[in-house]
C-alpha cells in the first residue's frame, strides 16, 4: 500500500454505526404505537442492534484478514441497507428485531473494516490518536441525530429515520469502492477455520489485550447503560419532552466531541498510565455524584455525572483501543473484532446483568461508573507494563 487511507474515509464510514441507534430514539413510542406493542419491545431493538453488532465481530474478524477489509465492508453496508430497508416497512415489532439484528451485523463489519483498516495504515502511536478522533466523529451523531430523529418523526413519521440509514449506507457503498484501498497486510496470519479457540488463544492470554480490552468493554458499559437507562429517566419519570431529552443528548454528545479531540494532546503530555487512571478516578467520582442526587427530579443533577464520566470514555478509547490491538499487527482484524465482542456483547451483557439488581436503575448506573477502578485496582500490581505501545508481548 503506497499511501495510507484518508483519515475522513474512516470518518465517514464509520458514522453508520452510532446513525443506527441515535436517529430512531425519539421515534421509539411512535414505532410502539404504530406496532401497537410496548414501548418496551421497541426498546429491546436497541440492544439487539448492540448484542448483533458485538457476535459478529467474531466472525467478521477472521474474514477481514481472510478477504479483506473491503470486501468486508462492502459486506457490512449490504446488510446494514437490508436491515434499514426491512426496519422501514416492518408492521410488527418481530420483524423490527429481526432487521435490527441484521443491521447490527452489518454495523459489526463496517467497524472491524474501520478498526482494522487504521490499524494496518498507521504506526501505533498515530494509530493511537486516530482512535480518538474516531470517537469524537461517532459523537456527534448523539449529538444531532435524537434531535435530527425528531425533525423527521414529525415532518415523515417514524420510518423516515431508516430511509435516512439506508441513503447513507448506499453514499458509504460508494465511497468505499471508489475511494477506500485494499490496506490487509501481505503477512497478515489465514486460517481455515472461521471460527477457532486457537485463533483468538494467543489474544486473549495477552496481558495487555485483557486489561486493555476490559477497560473499554467497562467504559462501554458507561455508555449502554447511559443510552438504556438515562433516556427512560428523562422521558418517562422526569417528564421531559423530546426536544428537551435531545438537548440533553446533544449536550453530553458535544462534551465527548470536545474530549475526544483534546485527548490525545494531552495523552502525549500526561502519559498514557495517567490519562487511564484519570478517566477511572472521573467514573469513580460520577458514580458517588449519582448516589447523592438518586432522589432528585432536576435534570441536571442527573446529567451533571454522565458528562463527567463521558469524558472519561474518551480518554480510555485513546489509549485501550490502541493498546488492546497493539501486539497483534499480523492479525489485527482478529484481535480487533475479538475486541469488539468485548465492548459490544460483553458491555451489554454486564449492563443487562447489573440491571437485575434491585437498587433501582440509577443506583445500578453509577455501579457500572464504580467498576473501571475496581477493574484498576486489580491491575495495578501487574509487573509488565501494560502502557508501553509496542509489538511484544
Amino acid at each position: 500500500m503506497a499511501q495510507p487511507p484518508s483519515l475522513y474515509l474512516f470518518l465517514l464510514i464509520i458514522l453508520l454505526g452510532p446513525l443506527g441507534i441515535d436517529v430512531y430514539l425519539p421515534a421509539i413510542p411512535a414505532i410502539a404505537e404504530s406496532m401497537n406493542t410496548h414501548v418496551d419491545g421497541v426498546q429491546a431493538s436497541v440492544a439487539m442492534y448492540l448484542s448483533a453488532m458485538g457476535l459478529g465481530q467474531l466472525i467478521a474478524g477472521p474474514l477481514a484478514d481472510r478477504h479483506g477489509r473491503k470486501p468486508l465492508g462492502l459486506t457490512g453496508i449490504a446488510l446494514y441497507f437490508s436491515g434499514a430497508l426491512i426496519a422501514s416497512l416492518a408492521t410488527v415489532v418481530e420483524v423490527l428485531w429481526f432487521s435490527r439484528v441484521l443491521q447490527g451485523l452489518g454495523a459489526c463489519a463496517i467497524s472491524v473494516c474501520v478498526i482494522s483498516g487504521v490499524r494496518d495504515s498507521y504506526s501505533l502511536e498515530k494509530a493511537s490518536r486516530i482512535y480518538s478522533y474516531l470517537n469524537g466523529v461517532i459523537c456527534v451523531i448523539p449529538a444531532l441525530a435524537p434531535m435530527l430523529g425528531g425533525i423527521l418523526l414529525n415532518w415523515w413519521g417514524w420510518e423516515s429515520g431508516f430511509i435516512l440509514m439506508y441513503a447513507y449506507a448506499i453514499l458509504m457503498a460508494f465511497v468505499i469502492i471508489l475511494k477506500l484501498p485494499e490496506t490487509l497486510p501481505s503477512d497478515t496470519v489465514k486460517q481455515k477455520k472461521l471460527i477457532s479457540l486457537e485463533r483468538y488463544k494467543p489474544i486473549l492470554i495477552n496481558p495487555k489485550f485483557r486489561f486493555h480490552a476490559g477497560m473499554v468493554m467497562l467504559f462501554m458499559g458507561i455508555i449502554i447503560a447511559y443510552i438504556s437507562m438515562v433516556s427512560v429517566q428523562l422521558m418517562v419519570v422526569m417528564k421531559q419532552s423530546t426536544f428537551a431529552f435531545s438537548l440533553w443528548f446533544g449536550f453530553n454528545a458535544f462534551i465527548n466531541i470536545i474530549a475526544s479531540f483534546t485527548a490525545p494532546k494531552i495523552i502525549d503530555k500526561v502519559g498514557r498510565k495517567f490519562a487511564i487512571q484519570f478517566a477511572s478516578s472521573l467514573a469513580l467520582f460520577a458514580g458517588v455524584w449519582l448516589l447523592l442526587v438518586l432522589d432528585s427530579l432536576d435534570p441536571l443533577a442527573l446529567m451533571i455525572p454522565v458528562f463527567i464520566s463521558s469524558t472519561g470514555v474518551s480518554f480510555v478509547f485513546a489509549v485501550s483501543n490502541a493498546g488492546a490491538l497493539a501486539p497483534f499487527g499480523e492479525r489485527a482484524g482478529t484481535a480487533s473484532a475479538l475486541l469488539g465482542f468485548f465492548q459490544m456483547t460483553g458491555a451489554s451483557l454486564m449492563v443487562a446483568m447489573i440491571n437485575t439488581l434491585p437498587f433501582g436503575a440509577m443506583a445500578n448506573f453509577a455501579i457500572v461508573m464504580f467498576l473501571p477502578m475496581i477493574w484498576l485496582g486489580l491491575h495495578s500490581f501487574n509487573k509488565q507494563d501494560l502502557f508501553k505501545l509496542d509489538p511484544a508481548n
